[in-house]
């Protein structure tokens, strides 16, 4: 079995907080039906609480896949308030990257660029979050040491529990860092804002920004040393991992670049001691905790303890129709592909030797005339990518027996990012960095895939460089929740510079107005709460 935390702890109802969507309890503070003096009372509640923290990202409530969910207000429990799967609509459905067959109320809007304020998906990826959030700024006031000594919570506990705190802070800094990307500002709590007593205020992007940057910074030394700590849990190397990720983007989320810290925290990350795993394709399988050299951090799923309808249970089922077999499940649902811009990367499919063109052959073949999209709800059509799969590599059982729940864990952050981020920091002219080395980086990713090496050539000029490292990632990363942040930062997810297949809502592909670069703030929100402002277009 895999050695998970959520795995050894009961994810039990101890926190049981109430968030819903349409009241203005969303713009308030979560009310417990539990008390603190009850929750905190041991260590042990403390270490459910946490435990619950981390299963946010993995989980929708507190029974199993539906029943309880954490959020509510109308929303649908499996497919508008799980972490990934909405994570995975608003990054991979507006790119090339992916197309819905199905007609669920808006799904549709996200690939055709033109969602509104009053989207349902939309208003659940900003409530979990913020739901996410809600739960840690409460962990953080009861975990302080004056609380412990009141709780006569004291030695190894008591020095588990500290630490634990930087853990919670790393996961809410990434928590905003999501709302930062997505919507470019938040509803901003920490546990200094008293429980139910205020509407909360708003950042704005550039000062979000700084407020996660202070904080992973703050916490880098609290956090366990690079992969000390036990699988699924965050250590140093997250913390770096994602100040990396967020530099390489602040020309987009502050108008400054910041290309040199880019480099700095990719290196740490790099020089940390991950290593890349022999086989590309068995980092998505069932027992890929057994690729943690390669993970910073990921996200802990298994069939029968964390069973959700939008972790990666998702990814092997929406993906999947007539050949589910394929995939490790027990039936398909017939939803989502890639398009013709995702397959042009590979170039020439029936003879590519890259092991990442991990698409489904079986039923649906990689013809030119079958990933060609006639008609987004005809399923047959598009790109069939099957490369997450429930399925073990050492040939085992799966957790579920029947197949419905997926064992896969969501990599976060692994070390191919970071060698990528290296990169192209370094072809936009950050200092620390060089063209050899980032050529070298490439190559390992390259090389490991069986795809030909790169030459210095293919690093000049920058532009040739940057769009070679840009088709790169989309190699390596699809469908890992990066191609709309990528695309962002090129200049390419709104503009026709760059056309895919549907883009636009058109069979061709068609330019569409800015404003999509960034999602609105639900109506809703804004209703019950006046300290939150819209977004410019909305």
């Amino acid at each position: 079995m895999k050695n998970k935390m959520i795995n050894k702890i009961l994810l039990a109802v101890v926190v049981a907080v109430v968030a819903t969507s349409c009241a203005k309890k969303l713009d308030l503070y979560p009310v417990n039906d539990l008390t603190p003096e009850k929750t905190y009372s041991t260590a042990a509640g403390y270490k459910s609480v946490l435990a619950k923290i981390y299963g946010t990202l993995s989980i929708t409530g507190n029974s199993g896949p539906a029943g309880s969910p954490d959020i509510s207000g109308g929303l649908d429990e499996g497919s508008q308030v799980a972490f990934i799967r909405m994570l995975f609509n608003c990054e991979e459905l507006p790119t090339d990257e992916a197309v819905v067959a199905w007609n669920d109320q808006t799904i549709k809007d996200f690939h055709n660029l033109k969602w509104t304020a009053d989207d349902p998906f939309l208003k659940g990826i900003y409530a979990r979050p913020i739901y996410n959030i809600t739960l840690i700024n409460e962990y953080l006031r009861e975990a302080t040491d004056a609380k412990l000594a009141e709780r006569n919570i004291t030695g190894t506990a008591a020095d588990d529990i500290k630490k634990s705190r930087a853990e919670a802070r790393f996961l809410r800094a990434y928590n905003y860092w999501v709302m930062l990307d997505l919507f470019g500002k938040s509803t901003f709590i920490t546990e200094a804002n008293a429980v139910g007593t205020e509407l909360p205020g708003e950042k704005s992007r550039a000062d979000l920004f700084v407020y996660i940057e202070s904080e992973l910074k703050a916490i880098e030394t609290d956090l366990a040393t690079v992969k000390t700590i036990e699988y699924g849990r965050v250590d140093q190397g997250a913390a770096w991992a994602l100040l990396a990720r967020l530099y390489l983007n602040a020309q987009v989320y502050t108008g400054t670049a910041k290309y040199t810290e880019a480099i700095t925290y990719a290196k740490k990350v790099i020089g940390g001691g991950y290593s890349l795993y022999p086989d590309y394709r068995k980092v998505f399988m069932a027992d890929n905790d057994k690729a943690k050299d390669e993970f910073m951090f990921a996200i802990n799923c298994d069939g029968l303890r964390t069973q959700a309808y939008g972790n990666t249970t998702f990814f092997v089922h929406c993906a999947s129709g007539d050949d589910h077999d394929e995939y490790g499940v027990g039936g398909g649902w017939y939803g989502y592909r890639g398009t013709k811009g995702l397959s042009d990367l590979f170039n020439d499919l029936s003879g590519n030797t890259d092991k990442r063109a991990m698409f489904s052959t079986t039923k649906y073949g990689t013809a030119a005339s079958q990933i060609a999209i006639s008609d987004i709800s005809n399923f047959d059509n598009g790109l069939h990518i099957n490369k997450y799969k429930n399925v073990r590599s050492d040939g085992g059982a799966v957790s579920d027996s029947k197949k419905d729940f997926s064992d896969v864990d969501f990599p976060v952050f692994r070390l191919p990012e970071m060698y990528l981020i290296y990169a192209e920091a370094v072809l936009r002219g950050g200092a620390g960095g060089d063209a050899a080395t980032a050529l070298t980086y490439i190559n390992l990713i390259r090389t490991r895939a069986g795809a030909t090496p790169f030459s210095a050539s293919d690093l000049t000029p920058v532009a040739n460089g940057l769009q070679n490292i840009l088709n790169e990632r989309g190699r390596e990363l699809y469908w890992e929740g990066h191609r709309r942040t990528d695309l962002i930062r090129y200049g390419l997810l709104t503009t026709n510079t760059y056309l895919w297949p549907w883009k636009g809502g058109v069979a061709s592909g068609t330019a569409v107005d800015s404003k999509y670069n960034i999602f609105p703030v639900p109506s809703t929100n804004r209703t019950a709460n006046p300290n939150l402002t819209q977004n410019t277009g909305y």
